[in-house]
């Protein structure tokens, strides 16, 4: 039976991404109406279709939920409060009524149109921003891969795939080697593109992985740049030792992804990262953080004071690996990605670090294969192309996971009759 928040959830996502596209706007609005103004003419005029008037919801915010109508104009909110007044038949009124309004969410961490292990993830910058808007993302981040290590090729290649964008967007970038000129295009992308974020691989090896005195240097001129530096956290070396035991033992399924890769591997790499940002005093941010043993070296840093930023993704909130188990290849291969989804357990204390701020925020790492290129791993769960989706879900989740539980802790502000 579903839980009254996911019923609440199926009636509110029109008006997340209705509030949520209009704060995205970027240009200004023209005026206030008289009732943003707080006058007694109400809100109208113009009609241009570009007057929006969101009755009766209630507003939630980070610092507060408050039953309040949500007025916008020329694609600006221009004003929450209450008992907002119609004025004009040119305003369009959405009765919002017995459903939340809240601004629409950001995914940190996602991977579309990437060119990974022989393939391309099946979602774009068009099918993933539709998959997103339905459920009520409004703007994400996705990861710049180099072209054969260039950073600028790289950055072309991306704004290329971009051009059929339908939401907002924004691009960390990864790096995959290093040398002078990497260190010198950094700093382009800082100073003249805005990408002040960059992710090392510690996984991957022979493709994507850099290794540890590589990761220093990165960390170094992160640091120089007043940059953020980013880690996939798990021992490279020893993930591929692990996959090589396992094919030697004749496990070759999706069961052998899991094992092959196990949370203590993600618990050491995110423990080293911790320690050289240390050395190198740089904050740290950890993508998909997804075994209790990543959190708690982050959580362990953040109690001496370091400057560790933890991200949970969606599929290591709430799902186990006894998916990974299943018999049929088909359904199976469908949960592989790195890090793994953890045995049960892990997902409940991520959710319990996630409320409690160990966590900070929570990504998807969308990055979606369908059944034909899984199927490349048929009989060796190396060759699975890694990712899974999230990216529509992500929102429903949270809510369903986090926020029915937390809501009740917000304070409320509450109209006069």
């Amino acid at each position: 039976m579903a839980t009254p928040c996911r019923l609440r959830l199926r009636l509110r996502l029109l008006f997340t991404l209705l509030v949520a596209v209009a704060v995205a706007a970027s240009h200004p609005a023209h005026e206030f109406c008289a009732a943003a103004g707080g006058g007694a003419g109400g809100c109208g005029g113009g009609g241009d279709g570009t007057r929006i008037l969101i009755k009766g919801g209630t507003v939630v915010n980070a610092h507060r939920a408050e039953e309040a109508d949500v007025y916008i104009e020329d694609g600006v909110v221009v004003a929450v409060r209450p008992n907002i007044p119609v004025g004009d038949d040119n305003v369009r009124v959405t009765d919002a009524t017995g459903k939340y309004v809240m601004p629409g969410g950001i995914d940190p961490h996602t991977h579309l149109e990437m060119e990974f292990m022989g393939t391309v993830t099946i979602d774009d910058f068009y099918s993933g921003h539709a998959a997103a808007l339905a459920g009520g993302t409004t703007m994400h981040i996705d990861f710049v891969i180099p072209v054969n290590g260039n950073l600028t090729a790289g950055l072309e290649s991306y704004k290329h795939k971009a051009e059929k964008a339908a939401m907002d967007y924004g691009f960390h970038m990864a790096i995959t080697k290093w040398n002078d000129e990497v260190s010198r295009e950094m700093e382009v992308m800082v100073k003249e593109h805005g990408i002040n974020s960059f992710k090392f691989f510690m996984a991957y090896k022979g493709s994507l992985m850099v290794t540890d005195d590589l990761l220093l240097q990165g960390l170094q001129k992160c640091k120089s740049l007043g940059a953020l530096a980013m880690v996939h956290a798990e021992n490279g070396d020893a993930v591929a030792e692990g996959q090589q035991r396992m094919i030697d033992l004749g496990i070759t399924g999706p069961e052998g992804h899991a094992l092959s890769r196990p949370p203590v591997l993600e618990g050491e790499a995110t423990s080293r990262a911790i320690r050289l940002a240390k050395f190198v005093n740089t904050p740290l941010y950890v993508v998909h953080v997804m075994s209790t043993d990543a959190m708690e070296e982050i959580a362990k840093a953040k109690r001496e004071g370091q400057r560790v930023i933890g991200e949970p993704v969606v599929s290591g909130l709430v799902l186990d690996d006894s998916w990974l188990w299943d018999p049929d290849f088909a359904t199976a291969s469908k949960y592989v990605m790195s890090p793994p989804i953890r045995e049960a357990g892990h997902n409940k204390l991520l959710q319990a670090a996630l409320s409690s701020g160990i966590l900070q925020l929570v990504g998807t790492d969308h990055c979606t294969f369908n059944s034909t290129q899984k199927a490349f791993g048929a009989y060796d769960f190396r060759k699975i192309p890694n990712g899974v989706n999230g990216i529509e879900e992500r929102m429903h989740i949270i809510w369903d996971s986090m926020v029915c539980q937390d809501l009740q802790h917000i304070p409320a502000k509450r109209s006069n009759p």
